[in-house]
This record gives structure tokens, sequence and C-alpha cells, in this order.
């Protein structure tokens, strides 16, 4: 979780109850988010809310603590959580699970795809809390196979993602299933109209809680922009995971086939990677869900609708293979990393024909994406340099060693035994693809001041070079350190 801004703030100053406060400690959190030290108070309280934050800031936590804490334990479903996918559903579900451990929470996961029976025979048997999904719950409340269901709270999570993936319309049938005297809590990273008309039909005198600041993207997130020919986005994407070497990522792509071919292109450069789009079973999917949070899988390559609702804490970086067509699938691109108060990293590549489309999501989303630039094949070797050193002293000796030590200097001398040895290692990290990736700096820079230009002299206002890092040589580039500058004729 993220420290709050008001340091002095605690959990047991929220007025949670001690079994509370005792799941609270037990999960290693100390310090409440800015979500969840504005929202909770007010929760306690018993009033409607409109929470404004963006992916990864503690919203589950900042609903589900003061939930549970009002809890009877008397009428049955309590609360009720809609999300708009099952794996979020079922990660939520989870972690309300952790936090009501110590007083006897039950809670049922319900979503299509699994068999009515036993998830309507769990809530029989005493639920406390259902998350469950639109189109199934929906689908049983048209069908009236709840028994007494009057849940005290209802939460609608991702409200945004919910407009997105087209569940608007069953959202709204839903609430016209459920209590009127309920309080209902909206949570949404972005604010589109649509959410805010569903906020005025559904809540009550709401508390509005934003921790955006006029952003809505994390700022534990570093964005960075990469501008390259069309043909090079392959060899881009490699580079930059070869530089970057990122633990845990998502490349999003735009289109099925496009996911399909990209994560071969990945697998047979030596990454494990795994496509997720609509057009998988949904076995499928969870197979592929589940290998990428436990680790057997490093690159998850997926479409925006497929990577929905996909909650996976430890990514460390975000590609996007394409730029987004609009600023909220990018809000909602970059915030699967960053997470809980961890540093990440958001990449796009796009053309010089895309940035307009930059310069929109710059604009509506009110954050900062700095210009980068590929690094080539010599900064990418000098740079791995002091990793290969440090590899080698950590290295352990075999007890087979000395004796093939031995056998080689019958052949040749010590010094060629050890230069040979450092050249197999390099050989088996060669660095793949062109010297050099991306528009020459020289013609970049030559045409953002062509851009910049244009933009003045129809009246806009003088924003600067684009947000390019300020630490980089205008005539260097480079990844981090600054590098001569390059003519298209030095390409190879």
């Amino acid at each position: 979780m993220q420290e709050s801004t008001n340091n002095t703030v605690t959990f047991q100053d929220l007025g949670l109850k001690k079994s509370i406060l005792s799941s609270i400690k037990r999960a290693g959190f100390t310090v409440p988010s800015p979500i969840q030290a504005e929202a909770i108070p007010h929760i306690l309280a018993g009033k409607d809310i409109v929470g404004q934050a963006h992916t990864g800031t503690g919203k589950t936590a900042a609903f589900s603590l003061p939930a549970l804490n009002n809890m009877t334990f008397q009428d049955g479903v309590e609360l009720l959580v809609i999300t708009p996918t099952r794996e979020l559903a079922t990660q939520v579900s989870d972690e309300i699970y952790k936090y009501g451990r110590d007083i006897g929470v039950k809670t049922v996961t319900i979503y299509g795809g699994s068999s009515y029976k036993r998830q309507l025979d769990l809530v029989s048997r005493g639920a406390h809390v259902v998350v469950a999904t639109p189109g199934r719950l929906l689908d049983i409340l048209k069908k009236d196979m709840f028994d007494n269901f009057a849940p005290k709270m209802v939460v609608l999570d991702e409200a945004d993602e919910m407009l997105d993936m087209g569940f608007l319309d069953d959202i709204n049938e839903i609430f016209s299933y459920l209590p009127t005297d309920r309080q209902t809590l909206l949570f949404s990273a972005t604010m589109p109209k649509p959410i805010k008309t569903l906020a005025e039909r559904i809540l009550q005198e709401p508390v509005f809680v934003s921790i955006t600041k006029g952003e809505t993207t994390n700022a534990d997130i570093e964005q960075l922009y990469y501008v390259i020919e069309e043909s090079e986005r392959d060899a881009a994407i490699i580079r930059l995971m070869d530089s970057e070497k990122p633990t845990k990522s998502v490349v999003f792509c735009r289109t099925k086939s496009e996911v399909d071919r990209l994560a071969t292109v990945l697998t047979s450069s030596g990454y494990v990677a795994s496509g997720l789009h609509g057009d998988m079973e949904q076995r499928q999917r969870e197979t592929v869900i589940k290998s990428f949070k436990n680790g057997e899988i490093d690159v998850l390559v997926a479409t925006d609708v497929a990577a929905r609702g996909i909650h996976v804490n430890g990514i460390s970086h975000v590609f996007n293979y394409h730029i987004p067509f609009d600023p909220e699938s990018y809000v909602h691109r970059i915030g699967r990393t960053g997470r809980a108060g961890t540093k990440g990293k958001a990449i796009t590549l796009l053309t010089p024909l895309e940035f307009k489309e930059l310069k929109r999501i710059k604009e509506k989303v009110g954050t900062s994406i700095e210009l980068a630039f590929v690094p080539s094949k010599k900064e990418l070797k000098e740079a791995g340099k002091d990793q290969l050193v440090k590899s080698i002293i950590d290295q352990h000796i075999f007890e087979e060693a000395p004796a093939i030590l031995d056998m080689l200097k019958e052949e040749i001398d010590e010094e060629t035994i050890i230069f040979k040895l450092i050249s197999m290692v390099l050989d088996k990290t060669s660095i793949k693809g062109p010297n050099y990736i991306g528009i020459p700096q020289d013609k970049l820079l030559h045409i953002l001041e062509k851009a910049e230009r244009r933009g003045n002299d129809r009246g806009g206002r003088n924003r600067g070079r684009g947000g390019h890092r300020n630490s980089r040589n205008r005539n260097g580039g480079g990844h981090r350190n600054s590098r001569n500058s390059r003519n298209r004729s030095h390409r190879s």
C-alpha cells in the first residue's frame, strides 16, 4: 500500500475495530494509502461514496475494511461487490476473506462459466459477502434465484472498466433489483460522462473522494515514449526488453492477430511469453493468467479487453506496442504496473504520425510522458559489462572446474582461456536486431521543433519540446546516458 500524504494518520486513527486492525497488521500494512485515509471514515459513517483513484492504490481495502467493520452477521449477505471480470472478482473475494478471517467472514464469488447450483448453495449456507460479475449476477437476479437477497452495502468496483466492456446497461438493470435502503460505493480510475450519470442515479448525496489531484495516472509509474519507424516495432520491443530487463511485463496490442504474432516473436527471442485475447477459451485464459501470476510466464501479450480487470502484483513494466486510441485506455493499461506502492515503468512506441494521439493523452490525462531513445547495440553492450563482471564474480565454482582448466592448459595459455570463456558468455547474450532503432535524434528534434512552431502559429500555448529528459544531451540521446547524434546514413 502507498503511504498516506499525512504520515500522522494511522489505521488506528480511522476508528476500525481491534479485530480488523489485527488483520491489517498481519497483512503487513502500517500506514493507510490516501484513498483509504479519506474514504474509510465516510464509509464507516454510512455515507455513499464516489471514489476516484488510479489502479493499485488500495481501493479494495478502502471499501472492504469499513464494510467488514460494520457487519452484524445476522441478515445474510451484507456486502455485494460488482467487478468487471471474473479474475478481478476472485482477487477481490480473496482479499476480503483475508481481511475478515478473524471475524469469521464467508465470501462467495459468482461469475459465468461455473455451476449455478454450487454458487447458489454457497450463498445459501450463510455467505456474508458476494463478489460478482455483471452478467451472471443479472441472470440470477432476473430468475429470482437468490433467497432474501438484500445487501446493506453495494460496491461498484472499476466502474469505467464496466463501461468500456459494455456492461453499463446490465449495471443499471442490476440496481433495479437491489434494495433502495442501502449504502452504495462507486470506485473508478476515470470519470467519463456515462459514469457520472450512473453515479447520480444510484447514489444518494455521495461524498466525492479523489486522490488524483488532476492526474489519473500513478505517480509511481515512470512514463516514457520512443519514436520509431512503423517497421521497427518488433525490434524496438525486443531491444527495450533486453535493456530494461523487466521482472514481469505486459505488452498491449490492438488486435488479436497481433497478440498471437508478437507472442511468437518474443518467444523465439528467448522470452517466456504468452498471448491473451478474446478468442481464447475461458479455460485457456485462466491457465495463462495463473501462469503469469505464478511467474511461469514472464511476458503477457494482450489486447485491452482481455486484460481488463487483471490485477497482478509485481508487474515491473507495461509496453504499449501501439499507442492506445484514447486516454482512458492509456490509464487502464499503465495501471497494471506501479501497484501497491511499488515503482513501475510504462513504455509507449509511436511513429511521428501518432504525435497527435500522444498530445491528446498528455492533455486529457494531465500526465508527463518523457521522450527517450532506444539504446544502440554498442550502448547495450557497454551497459552490460558491469553486470557481466558481477555475474562472473558471483558464479559458483563447480567441482569439475579445476580438472577442465588443467585440460585446457595443455592446449592454450591461461590468458587465452579467460578470453575464450568470456567470449562464450558474450556469445550467449548477443544482442539481436539492427545497431540503431528509432528516428535519429537530430531528425526527431527537427520534427518536434517544426510541430511546436506549427502549434504556436495556430495560437497554441508553447508547451516546450514534448517533455524529453532534461538530463539528456540534445545532441546525443542514449538510454539514460547521452550518445553522439546519429544520422540516417549511420544506421545499419
